[in-house]
């Protein structure tokens, strides 16, 4: 069914791994990433938003932004900042994060797996940033981002991890966030063997987060197999860098909404006008975090309400029964008109990672009212991405998140 290979990795120096590895470069706003970058002149982000090392003026999409990356990311190749396994191997990846814990094998995925839906995704993408990757992954001629990949539970995969954990890892480090991060490299042939075909006879593998990454390495992918008319897919453009946690080690926190508009609507007024399709109770001076599917929590100037969607407003469509279409359906779309949240400007989405009193914080900051959502489950995702329909936007957020910078892929081997 799937096929996930071993590579020849290229992997931080031990000794500058902590450094080097950076969190994904779509986590950043521009300010920020050119903080870290001057922050810490290691960090992998000068590489996947090379525009830090410009003006902050600079076209972030402009070609001599991408061969800067290439360019930077060959020095330090040149410098030695980085190590290359001679032979293609497996690596685990392991995160720990305030007392969670979650470990994946790290291999390169099949693009005709991505093309063919055996890897599944459940997002919809956008071109402009499609393309921005696609330039990247190719001028850089390298993959440097990890898509994060889950599949169902298998046995025999959770006894061989176990197995290589017990060993001592090659590389091991806490991140500024407090995250820990342990690396081991898997080259015996035999776990190799193993591994190959364990994933071999999983049906579906999906997508959790990185779709714009994954769609970009395939379209790069197919670009070099047009180039290369005689390939024969073992060639490293045929495959993308992945790492594949299984689902019962994920964790989903919620994706929560802030309003930054609310029309004449004053502060209390529009838990009033949600009572036809939610039970409403409050306001309360606590925090009110939802507990369960189909609860919400809403806070504006005149205080937090816990919201629960009335049953005849539930669904059992794997799409229009999520928390985040209910919401869009019976609040955004009919008392706001938002058709679209990935482009109104009167919205915007808080990870929640930031907890709800960042929620408390927008609205006295910029905001006129906040959405907590109960978190999306794994099994919702997968359900969504088996009936082979898409989440609305900002479904899910994943924590801890996979660093970038800590494995890389060549193409041009």
């Amino acid at each position: 069914m799937a096929q996930i290979k071993p590579f020849c990795g290229i992997r931080p120096r031990r000794d500058l791994a902590d450094r080097i590895a950076a969190l994904p470069y779509d986590v950043y706003s521009r300010g920020e990433a050119r903080k870290e970058v001057a922050r810490e002149p290691l960090s992998f982000l000068k590489v996947d938003r090379a525009e830090t090392q410009f003006p902050p003026d600079m076209d972030i999409y402009a070609e001599c932004v991408y061969e800067k990356a290439r360019d930077t990311l060959t020095q330090m190749l040149r410098q030695g900042e980085f190590i290359r396994d001679d032979t293609a191997c497996y690596y685990l990846y392991e995160q720990k994060m305030a007392g969670h814990c979650q470990t994946g094998i790290v291999g390169c995925a099949f693009i005709d797996d991505y093309i063919n839906q055996i890897i599944k995704k459940h997002e919809n993408t956008r071109e402009e940033k499609e393309q921005d990757r696609f330039r990247h992954i190719d001028i850089c001629g390298m993959q440097t981002g990890p898509i994060f990949l889950a599949y169902r539970a298998d046995d025999a995969l959770k006894t061989l991890t176990a197995e290589v954990k017990r060993e001592e890892p090659e590389t091991a480090f806490h991140s500024s966030d407090g995250v820990e991060h342990r690396v081991w490299v898997i080259r015996d042939g035999e776990r190799i063997r193993r591994i190959e075909e364990l994933f071999a006879g999983i049906e579906s593998i999906y997508i959790a987060d990185g779709h714009h990454r994954a769609a970009s390495a395939v379209k790069v992918g197919l670009k070099r197999r047009s180039e290369h008319p005689g390939y024969d897919g073992s060639e490293p453009f045929n495959y993308f860098l992945s790492v594949l946690f299984p689902d019962d080690e994920l964790q989903i926190l919620a994706y929560n909404r802030v309003l930054l508009d609310v029309g004449e609507l004053t502060p209390g007024e529009l838990p009033d006008r949600m009572r036809e399709k939610f039970t409403v109770e409050g306001p309360f001076a606590h925090v009110v975090c939802p507990s369960r599917k189909g609860e919400f929590g809403f806070y504006d100037a005149s205080g937090w309400y816990r919201l629960e969607v009335l049953p005849e407003c539930r669904s059992d469509d794997p799409v229009e029964g999520l928390d985040v279409a209910i919401l869009q359906r019976e609040v955004l779309e009919p008392l706001f008109h938002m058709e679209d949240p990935r482009t109104d400007p009167r919205i915007d989405f808080v990870g929640g990672i930031r907890g709800l009193k960042e929620l408390e914080r927008r609205v006295h900051q910029d905001a006129k009212a906040a959405f907590a959502l109960y978190p999306t489950s794994i099994e919702e995702l997968f359900a969504v991405a088996d009936a082979g329909r898409l989440m609305p936007p900002k479904s899910t957020w994943f924590e801890p998140k996979l660093r970038s910078g800590l494995f890389l892929h060549s193409l041009e081997e």
